[in-house]
């Protein structure tokens, strides 16, 4: 039984899976034909170093996992980003770091630009909604045309964007750990999720819906699907992360997701 008070080891496990999932999703990313999304990881003591030559976005440049113990390959962060013309990003869980990191995260020129929660729940089974005209299936390897335009339009990126989005998660298919659903409102494909498994712990790492089709219950069906998914494949904890107070954070909570913590996201000038 998890409890429902979250302890550093809980804590330390939740950080530890976005690291996980991040990790493979861009190694994967970097081992097609010639890197054409430009991509490096960089490990300096426990902090990973994203960055993306052709995707900006800050999921793709962005320092996970970094702790007190790291401040010493700050400067080095910092120099890595620069000389890619990106300005670095760092973020930071609660109990990783103390106030003296912070300090020099500020007196280095960098300020607190945003929150990010991340909730958990121990897998179990649902069942409780039978819905006819909601229909969810793992997604085929041949409909990753369809998972990128939903992708896109269910995220608000333009539509010349859904060809890359398709290769760049087509390459996780066959990958070990990942897992792509799909959900059909009266057989019309509206809304998908993503999911990575590694140690006995699932991450959902990613849900969008279209946004005819918003309103219908779909994110949390998916959520639930996921994590019976999990149960199925013998986890022993379920994480996501979301915006704080976002549509997506009030639908986990209603499913009986708790909060493990709220990072911040620091930024510099």
């Amino acid at each position: 039984m998890i409890s429902s008070i979250p302890s550093k080891q809980l804590i330390k496990e939740i950080a530890l899976s976005e690291v996980d999932y991040m990790y493979d999703r861009m190694i994967a990313i970097q081992s097609r034909l010639n890197n054409p999304e430009g991509i490096e990881v960089k490990q300096l003591g426990n902090a990973l170093c994203l960055y993306s030559r052709t995707m900006p976005w800050s999921t793709f440049n962005t320092v996970k996992g970094i702790t007190t113990t790291d401040i010493e390959f700050i400067d080095q962060i910092i120099d890595f980003y620069k000389t890619r013309d990106r300005k670095a990003q760092f973020e930071i869980v609660p109990s990783f770091v103390d106030q003296n990191f912070l300090k020099y995260l500020s007196d280095r020129g960098f300020y607190q630009s945003g929150f990010h929660t991340s909730l958990y729940i121990e897998p179990t089974e649902f069942n409780d909604d039978n819905r006819e005209y909601v229909r969810i299936q793992e997604l085929q390897e041949d409909q990753f045309y369809i998972y990128a335009t939903i992708h896109c339009r269910g995220t608000g990126l333009p539509d010349d964007g859904i060809p890359y989005v398709a290769e760049n998660n087509k390459v996780l298919y066959n990958r070990p750990g990942w897992k792509f659903f799909i959900a059909y409102f009266h057989e019309d494909p509206a809304a998908v999720a993503v999911m990575y498994i590694k140690d006995g712990i699932a991450s959902l790492t990613f849900a969008a819906t279209l946004p005819e089709f918003r309103n219908q219950g779909l994110h949390q069906r998916l959520l639930k699907r996921r994590i019976e998914e999990a149960k199925q494949n013998n986890c022993r904890l379920v994480v996501s992360q979301c915006s704080f107070l976002s549509q997506s954070h009030r639908n986990m909570e209603r499913i009986g997701m708790k909060i493990g913590y709220i990072r911040t996201t620091w930024t510099e000038r």
